[in-house]
């Protein structure tokens, strides 16, 4: 089964000034909704610009391979790390996409600040996965260093290893 790509056109989405994140997350969630209206989903972020050496499309081509953006197991992750040791594959926020559901700009925001990340600098998120939360496992966990955020629900696991694209419903690519 071919991962559906759908391409949206958003050049007032830089970093040079912070984005109107409302705006911009309006845009994308139209988007959303356009295709997954009435779904449940799993949204994971991610910038093409944290990957030296690979273009958007290089990214989203590793993404339908593998089913997620970790195509190098030495390079270290983005906030991993757990008090439990637990395995997480992915992090994403699960949403019930409804007319009103707001969700592109919960991710723009931080990836503009860069709260978690050295050097902290903007970013712009250039690839949106969306993934079937039926294919994925919850996993309950808090961020070490983090415990006093409490416990956490945005990782995931692979329900089915062997067949990880098959949990992607589509990608977003942002031009």
């Amino acid at each position: 089964m071919e991962i559906p790509v759908y391409t949206i056109s958003l050049p007032e989405y830089g970093t040079d000034q912070e984005p109107d994140h409302e705006v911009v997350g309006k845009k994308v969630d139209d988007l959303i909704k356009k295709y997954f209206l009435g779904q449940y989903v799993a949204i994971r972020c991610v910038s093409s610009a944290e990957h030296p050496g690979k273009t958007t499309d290089e990214m989203i081509e590793i993404i339908q391979r593998l089913g997620h953006d970790h195509y190098d197991q030495n390079r270290k992750g983005d906030r991993y790390e757990n008090n439990e040791g637990k395995t997480i594959d992915i992090f994403a926020f699960d949403y019930q996409v409804e007319e009103d559901t707001k969700m592109f700009s919960v991710f723009t925001w931080p990836y503009f600040h860069l709260t978690w990340r050295e050097p902290m600098r903007p970013v712009r998120i250039d690839i949106v996965m969306i993934y079937d939360p039926m294919k994925l496992k919850q996993i309950e966990f808090s961020y070490a260093g983090r415990e006093h955020e409490g416990t956490r629900s945005d990782g995931w696991v692979f329900k089915e290893p062997d067949n990880k694209p098959a949990a992607i419903k589509g990608i977003i690519k942002i031009v």
